[in-house]
């Protein structure tokens, strides 16, 4: 069974974070490789002894970290809602940040290292990429039919009563916000890969213990 990717990009920063003289669509050095549309990357993406010399990113997340060397969900929404990612200047979502680093979290500490830190800049600006696509009147918010369309191109085959659920759970009077698209993402991109994992035949069909589903559902 073919899993679906996350968005295409992966690998590519296109955005700009506060103090760093970038522009749309130029790659920060030390990204690592892009992944194509449709893959399904492994894991870490970023080894633990990657080098941080020279990255314009350290000084962006040593500027960021907390006394630890670590971002938490708290310091994660100060940097999103400084960076303007979503559009405006109002707060991000807390409950989306800890979702974000739960799905890098491999360590269970609740916070994000430099190399998790990277990783999820660019899934971020691969996810507001697509978010810009969609939002054909540049409204700063989608609607449910473009969610779909969204969740389709990531390369997700959802039934009809699937896609219904999911948008009743991401909207707000009938539109969907970054945030919210972005807490969409994450869990679909973190259910899928806990699916992926145990799959060992690749079929689509896995069995869980019930201690199993919920360490899982109850962390993203």
């Amino acid at each position: 069974m073919a899993y679906p990717g996350y968005g295409g990009g992966f690998g590519n920063f296109s955005g700009q974070m506060p103090g760093m003289q970038m522009q749309m669509g130029q790659s920060v050095p030390g990204t690592g490789p892009a992944v194509p549309p449709g893959g399904y990357p492994g894991y870490p993406p970023y080894p633990d002894s990657y080098s941080s010399a020279g990255d314009p990113m350290w000084t962006y997340f040593t500027a960021v970290a907390g006394q630890d060397g670590e971002v938490d969900a708290e310091e994660l929404q100060k940097c999103l809602t400084q960076s303007g990612i979503s559009g405006t200047y109002s707060p991000f979502s807390l409950e989306t940040c800890r979702i974000m680093i739960a799905m890098l979290d491999r360590d269970y500490t609740g916070k994000m290292g430099f190399s998790e830190f990277k990783e999820l800049w660019a899934a971020l600006n691969a996810w507001k990429q697509n978010f810009i696509a969609i939002d054909q009147d540049q409204s700063g918010t989608i609607e449910p039919h473009e969610l779909n369309q969204a969740i389709a191109a990531m390369g997700y085959r959802l039934s009809p009563h699937t896609l219904t659920a999911v948008v009743k759970r991401y909207s707000k009077n009938g539109r969907i916000f970054f945030d919210d698209y972005v807490a969409c993402c994450v869990k679909l991109r973190a259910l899928t890969d806990f699916f992926r994992r145990r799959d060992h035949l690749q079929q689509g069909v896995v069995n869980f213990v019930y201690d199993d589903f919920l360490q899982c559902t109850m962390t993203i």
